[in-house]
């Protein structure tokens, strides 16, 4: 599993020009599994991602997370994180999670 963790102030999701996710001041997230993860492997990385202190405090030390500002979380299924260029100029994505996982988490 690997996941690209941003902090937003607004962020949103156009697909076919409909907007089909959006938030305000909060996390977004480029998500990608690969078919060797289990919900112990996304559970610990959904408390992780939970409990990063990465949000300003009133010193503007980052020292809160996203549940202490009550942020959103916009998470984004992108399997590309997982190709494998090595070889050649076409990326590989054999070791991407087949597509229908993302649905299922």
């Amino acid at each position: 599993m690997k996941v690209v963790v941003q902090r937003s102030k607004k962020s949103s999701v156009t697909v076919a020009d409909k907007v089909v996710g959006s938030i305000n001041h909060g996390l977004v997230l480029l998500v990608s599994f690969t078919a060797e993860d289990s919900s112990k492997e996304i559970d610990w990385m959904i408390n992780k991602i939970l409990h990063l202190r990465i949000f300003d405090d009133e010193n503007k030390i980052m020292n809160k997370s996203v549940l202490d500002v009550t942020g959103e979380i916009l998470s984004i299924s992108q399997f590309t994180l997982y190709s494998d260029c090595k070889k050649g100029n076409r990326p590989s994505f054999v070791n991407a999670g087949a597509p229908d996982m993302a649905d299922e988490i």
